[in-house]
C-alpha cells in the first residue's frame, strides 16, 4: 500500500513556494489516491494536471499500481482550513452546529480559533405574539460546527 505521509510529502514539497494550499488527502487501501487543492484565487486545470503528472513521476506504477485524482474542492465542499474561511469573508454560507442548528448568513469575520457569521435568527420581541426574523453576528468556536460551507441559493 501507498503511504499517505510519502503523498503528503511529495505534494508539500510541490506546492512550496506557491499560494496553493493541500485542503484533503486520502490514499485508500486499494492504493486510491484523492488529492484536493484551494488557494485564494482558486485552482486551475493546469496546476492540476501538472501537479497530477509530478506525483505519477515521483511513484512507481511497476512497483505498486494505483489510481490518482488531482483536483480543486468543490465548491459544494465544507470548509477545512482558515485560508478558505477567509477567502469566503462577504459571501452566504451554510452552518451545522454540532447541536443540529443549521443557520444562514453572512461569513464576516475570521480569527485563528473561530469565526464570526451574521445570521438570521427568529426571537422573541416583548408586547409580540410572533418571533421576528432579526440579523445577529453569532461567534463560532470551528470545534463546536459540523461544518460551514459556501450556501448556493437555489
Amino acid at each position: 500500500m501507498i503511504e499517505r505521509k510519502h503523498i503528503e510529502e511529495i505534494v508539500a514539497s510541490y506546492l512550496n513556494g506557491s499560494d496553493v494550499q493541500l485542503i484533503n488527502l486520502s490514499v485508500t487501501s486499494d492504493n486510491s489516491i484523492l488529492v484536493e487543492l484551494d488557494s485564494y484565487k482558486g485552482v486551475d486545470l493546469d496546476f492540476c494536471a501538472a501537479l497530477s503528472r509530478h506525483l505519477q513521476e515521483q511513484l512507481d506504477r511497476e512497483g505498486e499500481d494505483f489510481d490518482l485524482e488531482v483536483g480543486s474542492v468543490s465548491i459544494t465542499d465544507p470548509f477545512r482550513t482558515k485560508m478558505q474561511y477567509e477567502k469566503h469573508v462577504g459571501h452566504e454560507v451554510e452552518i451545522l452546529t454540532k447541536d443540529g442548528r443549521k443557520l444562514h448568513g453572512m461569513l464576516v469575520n475570521v480569527e485563528d480559533d473561530h469565526f464570526q457569521a451574521d445570521v438570521e435568527v427568529f426571537v422573541q420581541v416583548e408586547g409580540k405574539r410572533k418571533k421576528e426574523k432579526q440579523i445577529q453576528t453569532l461567534d463560532f468556536a470551528y470545534n463546536d460546527v459540523k461544518y460551514c460551507k459556501y450556501d448556493l441559493k437555489v
